[in-house]
C-alpha cells in the first residue's frame, strides 16, 4: 500500500497524520524539562529538536511534508516582496479524521542582523522548488497565511527545527 490508497482502514492509521498530531500536542505542552539526545518529530519537550538544545522558549516545531513522488509540498504566502512560496509549516489545528490547518512559514536567512526572505522558486522556472535554495534557509517567520490540508495525502513528514515565532506570547 502506498500514498493515495483509498482504503479507509489504511487512512485511519496514517503515520503522517499521527506525527502531525504529536507535533501539535508537543507545541501545546511546551514546558521546560531535561533535554533528550535523539531528535525526531516525536522528541519532547518542544525546544529539544536542535543540538545543542535551546534554553530560550520556543513555540513551534517547523516541519515539511512530502508528496507521493517525494517532492516537498508547498503553499503560498503574501506580503514578502520577492518571496511567496514556502515548504515550511507550523501546525495550528488537527481535526476531522486527519485534516489540519497549517500556518505557512516564511523561509529566511540572516543578513547583517536582519531577516531576509529566501525565494525558494527556481529562477527560470516558475513551477518548481529550487532545492539548492532550500539549503540557504536558516530562519523562519510566521506569515498570516494558513492552509487546510488532508494529511492522508502525504507520504512523509520531516521535522526541521524548534523555533520561537512569538505566536504564543
Amino acid at each position: 500500500m502506498g500514498c493515495g490508497n483509498n482504503n479507509d482502514d489504511f487512512r485511519s492509521g496514517n503515520c503522517v497524520c499521527e506525527v502531525v498530531r504529536a507535533i501539535k500536542d508537543i507545541q501545546d505542552n511546551a514546558v521546560e524539562e531535561e533535554c533528550t539526545e535523539c531528535s525526531s518529530c516525536f522528541t519532547e519537550p518542544l525546544g529539544t529538536l536542535v543540538s545543542p538544545a535551546r534554553r530560550e522558549p520556543v513555540d513551534t516545531r517547523v516541519f515539511v511534508l512530502s508528496t507521493e513522488d517525494g517532492s516537498p509540498f508547498h503553499a503560498f504566502f503574501s506580503n514578502e516582496h520577492n518571496a511567496c512560496v514556502s515548504i515550511y509549516f507550523r501546525v495550528e489545528d488537527v481535526f476531522d479524521n486527519c485534516c489540519a490547518t497549517l500556518r505557512v512559514l516564511v523561509p529566511g536567512r540572516r543578513e547583517g542582523g536582519h531577516f531576509v526572505p529566501v525565494n525558494l522558486v527556481s529562477s527560470g522556472d516558475k513551477c518548481c522548488i529550487d532545492l539548492s535554495k532550500v539549503c540557504q534557509v536558516e530562519r523562519f517567520r510566521a506569515s498570516n497565511d494558513c492552509i487546510t490540508v488532508d494529511l492522508k495525502c502525504f507520504c512523509a513528514v520531516q521535522c526541521i527545527a524548534d523555533v520561537n515565532l512569538g505566536l504564543c506570547n
